[in-house]
């Protein structure tokens, strides 16, 4: 009984800890106003990324591991964040891929190409030639690139990026209500950590 409530005490302070490494305003905030999220149920964790930042490259294996092991409760949706025109490209090339069914596969590749092989995919052309290399359907890419579809989700993408307020990436959404980013963390590996934390915060 005596080992029970020393693990326990220690169980509780080692919480207490832990919630106390993170404060609003310094490792996240909270949005004035809550924005609408797509996940049901389940907690949302949105990431808003650019295929040409180095930061987001770099965040790319971490955030890949949490996903593949995040709670069942939660759910990852990713945002390609369009703070200029030429930005766009690469969002609606996102789109086009998740509307093939082949955004998981060559996600990761996307962003070596351009960070670890100087390649420049900032055109249809561009991005269309890469990716025929990589076995993605050349015209049915471009078709999907072009698309209705595809020209409304980009459409929803600069809207949610108002509605957060997103000032730089990669930045992480919880659940509609909180906002953290990798400046805010400090590191990657504590950019997991605060989301970590803030998804407990919801589950409760």
């Amino acid at each position: 009984m005596k080992k029970l409530l020393v693990f326990l005490l220690l169980f509780v302070n080692s919480a207490f800890l832990y919630a106390a490494d993170y404060s609003e305003g310094t490792h996240y905030k909270k949005l004035h106003e809550q924005q609408p999220t797509s996940t049901g149920d389940k907690i949302e964790v949105l990431e808003f990324f650019w295929y040409g930042c180095p930061h987001c490259y770099h965040f790319e294996p971490f955030i890949k591991a949490w996903n593949k092991d995040k709670a069942a409760n939660v759910e990852f949706v990713r945002v390609p964040a369009i703070f200029r025109p030429d930005w766009e490209v690469q969002a609606r090339a996102y789109y086009a891929l998740s509307n093939m069914g082949v955004i998981e596969d060559v996600h990761e590749k996307i962003f070596e190409a351009i960070h670890k092989y100087k390649q420049h995919l900032n055109t249809m052309q561009a991005m269309a030639d890469f990716l025929e290399k990589k076995g993605v359907n050349r015209d049915q890419f471009i078709n999907e690139f072009n698309s209705f579809s595809v020209d409304g989700m980009v459409r929803k993408a600069k809207k949610k990026q108002q509605g957060y307020k997103i000032e730089g990436v990669p930045a992480v959404a919880v659940n509609g209500k909180y906002l953290t980013s990798g400046s805010m963390a400090g590191s990657y590996d504590n950019l997991i950590k605060i989301i970590n934390y803030l998804v407990e915060i919801e589950s409760k």
